[in-house]
C-alpha cells in the first residue's frame, strides 16, 4: 500500500513537471510583451467595458430587459478580442525584434492587414529563434557553424571548404567532399 502511494505520488509528480514546463514556456512567452502593450490593452479593455455598461446595455430597449447576469457577461466579454488583439501586436513587435527582424515593419503589418492575416503572415513567415552559444552564451542566428563572438564551433563542418553541414550528411552539400562518419 505504501508502495503504491510512492508510485502514484511519483506518476503525479511526473504530470506536474510536464504542466510545469509547458506553462513556464508559455509564461517566458508572454514575459516579452511589451508593458506598454499590456497597458493600452488594459485601457481598451477598461473603455469599452464602461462604453457597454454605462450607455449601450442602460439605453438600448433590447438590452435593459435582460438579467443582471446576461449584461454583466456581455460587458466582460465582448472587450476581450480587442484585448488579446492588442496584445498579439505587442508580442509580434517584441517577438520580431528579439528575433532580429524588421520588428516595425512586421507591426504595421500585424495591424493593418485586417481579419488577424498579419499575425498568422507573421507567425508563418518568422525567422528562426536565436540560439545560445553553448560557450559564452551570446544569441546566434540558425544555421551559424561558429558562434560570432568566441568563435566556438556551433555545428559539425566540412572540412574541404569550412561550412557548415549536418551530422547524418555523407558528403558536404556545397563542394561533395566525402565526410568523415561519427
Amino acid at each position: 500500500m505504501v508502495s503504491g502511494r510512492r508510485g502514484q505520488r511519483g506518476a503525479g509528480a511526473a504530470v506536474s513537471h510536464l504542466e510545469g514546463a509547458g506553462m513556464s514556456r508559455f509564461r517566458e512567452e508572454i514575459k516579452i510583451i511589451p508593458n506598454l502593450a499590456w497597458v493600452i490593452g488594459f485601457l481598451l479593455y477598461a473603455g469599452l467595458f464602461l462604453f457597454l455598461a454605462m450607455f449601450v446595455l442602460r439605453q438600448e430597449p433590447e438590452p435593459a430587459g435582460w438579467p443582471l447576469v446576461a449584461k454583466a457577461a456581455l460587458a466582460i466579454v465582448v472587450p476581450l478580442p480587442l484585448f488579446m488583439f492588442v496584445l498579439l501586436i505587442g508580442y509580434v513587435y517584441a517577438d520580431a525584434k528579439r528575433r532580429r527582424m524588421n520588428h516595425v515593419l512586421w507591426t504595421l503589418l500585424a495591424i493593418f492587414i485586417p481579419n488577424g492575416l498579419g499575425i498568422i503572415l507573421y507567425f508563418i513567415l518568422r525567422d528562426p529563434a536565436p540560439t545560445p552559444c553553448p560557450n559564452c552564451g551570446m544569441m546566434t542566428g540558425k544555421g551559424f557553424a561558429f558562434c560570432p563572438s568566441c568563435g566556438f564551433a556551433l555545428a559539425p563542418r566540412c572540412p574541404s571548404c569550412g561550412r557548415g553541414v549536418e551530422a547524418k550528411w555523407t558528403y558536404c552539400g556545397y563542394c561533395g567532399t566525402s565526410l568523415p562518419t561519427t
